[in-house]
């Protein structure tokens, strides 16, 4: 019996674009005789759709026209419920047709709403397995503000960096300037908190630089981290595979940036290769690095994932300071563009091989959990109690 497995792509975030492509990516690389896979692609809107249009990259020209060749589908958020009905309910039926039956999850959605722990908390709440980090780690590795105060906490290097929100930067403009200034000093790079693939980041060298780049990361996130710029700069990528328990790290890659960062340009668009997704973008793997700095960043990059409870693979972005070569953790991608197979060809790990582990790693987690205790068999209220202890109900009657 072939196990059914669902990857869930596209979604209400900048990323989406890339998101199709990964997960086509992934799809692809999943073995027929093992799998039936069942594309799920989430609409701009937020809409979800089925059907093996969805295969098909070329297809994604004309969005409208693919959906309306789709079958539009949803799942009950009901604990227990794996399956995957037809949103649309004829006028005699009772009930949603079940298009599918899921055994395993894999999403792969970049960005907000989908890489931040709320689609992992629609699938908590369902208790179907799936691959990935859970909620709690998926909104600590998107978020990096929190991500850097975890990492700061269990000694794992990180620049300096002043935080705030959208409303306090238009109200607290000049105290914040003279923060920035103070404990940072210029250059600095500003980023929304919430957002990977470089969208909404930039670099300022001046009070003027540093407005403007503010100004344009707060239409992206509520939450804008500035942070000190690294000048002699060497990035520097590690994949991590496991859970926070088990895992191994990749070889390390170089990408090569066209400024002083990686932007959304460099990292997608390369050329005529800007279907290829991350795998696209110019790299150097292995990253020409001496032994022991190489060996340094993978150690960095599974404590990373260890401390941040991380699941399935990941990606950690690390920083060199030529200058002096300390190491810096930049961030970590929880879904990973191209979910990073080409790190884990180059260590001798198959893209099938990889899916194969990701389904693995599911099914395990789903064991693991399923013998935690979750609820008390004995109901308080039929013993009488309850209402006398319940926080503002005295005197309430029912």
């Amino acid at each position: 019996m072939k196990t059914n497995v669902a990857v869930f792509f596209g979604g209400r975030s900048v990323e989406h674009e890339i998101s199709v492509i990964s997960a086509l990516q992934a799809i692809n690389a999943f073995n027929a005789e093992k799998y039936n896979i069942v594309p799920i692609y989430i609409s701009k809107q937020g809409r979800w759709f089925t059907g093996s249009e969805l295969l098909d990259v070329r297809n994604y020209k004309d969005m409208k026209a693919l959906t309306e060749k789709c079958t539009e589908v949803f799942m009950r958020p009901e604990y227990g419920d794996y399956n995957l009905y037809k949103a649309e309910t004829s006028f005699f039926s009772k009930r949603n047709a079940v298009v599918a039956e899921l055994h395993v999850v894999i999403p792969v959605l970049h960005g907000t709403n989908g890489e931040d722990g709320i689609f992992e908390g629609l699938l908590e709440t369902i208790g179907i397995p799936f691959a990935g980090c859970n909620t709690l780690s998926s909104a600590n590795g998107m978020d990096k503000i929190t991500m850097k105060m975890i990492l700061k906490e269990c000694d794992i290097p990180v620049v300096d960096y002043v935080w705030f929100t959208d409303g306090q930067w238009f109200s607290q403009r000049d105290e914040l300037i003279n923060k920035i200034e103070t404990k940072i000093g210029y250059p600095v790079i500003v980023k929304p908190a919430n957002l990977g693939s470089s969208v909404g980041i930039g670099k300022a060298s001046n009070r003027e630089e540093l407005i403007e780049r503010v100004n344009h990361a707060e239409k992206f996130s509520q939450r804008i981290i500035v942070e000190d710029m690294i000048e002699q700069l060497q990035e520097i990528n590690c994949s991590v595979l496991g859970d926070a328990d088990d895992h191994q790290s990749s070889v390390c890659e170089e990408p090569i940036k066209t400024g002083d960062f990686l932007s959304y340009e460099d990292k997608y668009m390369g050329g005529s290769k800007s279907t290829k997704g991350m795998q696209a973008s110019e790299k150097r793997i292995p990253a020409d690095l001496p032994t022991e700095i190489s060996e340094k960043i993978r150690h960095m990059a599974g404590e990373t994932f260890r401390v941040l409870s991380c699941h399935g693979v990941s990606r950690i972005d690390v920083m060199i300071d030529r200058k002096d070569n300390s190491i810096y953790v930049n961030e970590i991608n929880t879904i990973p563009g191209s979910l990073s197979f080409y790190l884990w060809e180059a260590t001798g790990i198959s893209f099938e091989q990889l899916m194969d582990k990701l389904v693995e790693l599911a099914l395990k987690r789903k064991r693991t959990t399923d013998r935690k205790t979750f609820t008390y068999d004995q109901n308080i209220f039929s013993l009488g109690g309850g209402v006398k202890g319940a926080k503002g109900a005295k005197g309430s009657k029912f």
